[in-house]
């Protein structure tokens, strides 16, 4: 299936296109992302996304040392066949150590994401969809991009302070209606 899905988050600066399900997209940036995408003081969805695909677990003070250009190396990087991942992986490691970080963590490597997961819905986004009082269908679920589940999954988590996952699902046409927030 390929999603013809094109989001602005800018239309005069920010193209943003989500690309088939079987590609990684290349420069995705979520409209609840838009307070920080213009300096990457954040870490967008996008490379975090490609951090899970490689198993590498880097914290928030390794991007802060980052370069603007080490930053958008990151977002544009391809992280999807065995030899992207393993080079994506290398290149994080090579830009932590040359500004003097310890080594990231590994993540364990699961063979089977849940975001790719087109026909499960995770407890953790179920529970958050409903604390706002919207049920996830199958077919909404089956429907997003892997990013898009991703996103949820991510900002579903307990441990996430959760104030993106409702604008994440008005931006994903999941939720209509004017905002809780």
């Amino acid at each position: 299936m390929i999603l013809d899905l094109q989001f602005w988050l800018d239309a005069a600066r920010f193209p943003v296109y989500l690309t088939p399900p079987t590609m990684t997209p290349t420069v995705t940036f979520f409209q609840f992302e838009s307070d920080f995408v213009d300096t990457l003081r954040c870490i967008p969805m996008q490379v975090r996304y490609k951090l899970d695909t490689c198993g590498v677990k880097l914290k928030l003070s390794h991007w802060h040392q980052f370069t603007q250009a080490e930053r958008q190396q990151l977002v544009t990087a391809p992280c999807q066949t065995e030899a992207e991942i393993q080079t994506y992986r290398q290149m994080l490691h090579e830009f932590v150590a040359s500004h003097g970080g310890d080594r990231p963590s590994d993540l364990p490597f699961d063979p089977h994401p849940a975001w790719h997961d087109a026909s499960t819905i995770p407890d953790s986004v179920q529970t958050q969809a409903a604390s706002l009082g919207v049920v996830l269908t199958a077919n909404q679920w089956a429907n997003l991009h892997p990013l898009q589940r991703f996103a949820l999954i991510k900002l579903s988590r307990s441990q996430h302070e959760n104030r993106n996952f409702e604008p994440a699902l008005r931006e994903f046409d999941l939720l209509q209606g004017p905002s809780a927030s």
